[in-house]
């Protein structure tokens, strides 16, 4: 029995890559960039970092220190409004007990009060 051979010159190719186009950048242009992003982003964030850094003589520091100087009147005018609100409510608390209101002072000047805080265990 004679065996099979192949044709003479051989079978064709057979075709096993895909041709698939390639999409996008290559990969280094990709890294590239990613590169390039990050060393701007931490440029970005020495910068900011140093402006923190240097203190009283930075734009911030000033900005700040203004910005509270600026909130001293408001913060004041607040206690105060606080502090007279407390003092009628304690004439009204003293004349409803005692009936009239005493004197603690020998004068008529007000005299910014000073409280001293107390657990509410000790106090009672």
């Amino acid at each position: 029995m004679a065996q099979d051979l192949p044709p003479t010159g051989g079978y064709e190719p057979v075709q096993y890559k895909r041709n698939i186009p390639v999409r996008g950048f290559r990969p280094s242009y990709y890294l590239a960039a990613v590169g390039l992003i990050m060393s701007w982003g931490l440029y970005k964030y020495t910068k900011g970092a140093r402006e923190l850094k240097i203190g009283r003589n930075s734009e911030l520091a000033r900005e700040k220190m203004w910005g509270r100087i600026y909130l001293i009147p408001l913060l004041q005018a607040e206690t105060d409004r606080d502090q007279v609100r407390r003092y009628w409510a304690d004439q009204g608390r003293e004349q409803e007990l005692l009936g009239k209101t005493t004197k603690v002072y020998h004068s008529d000047r007000f005299v910014r009060p000073t409280y001293g805080v107390t657990p509410s265990h000790i106090s009672e």
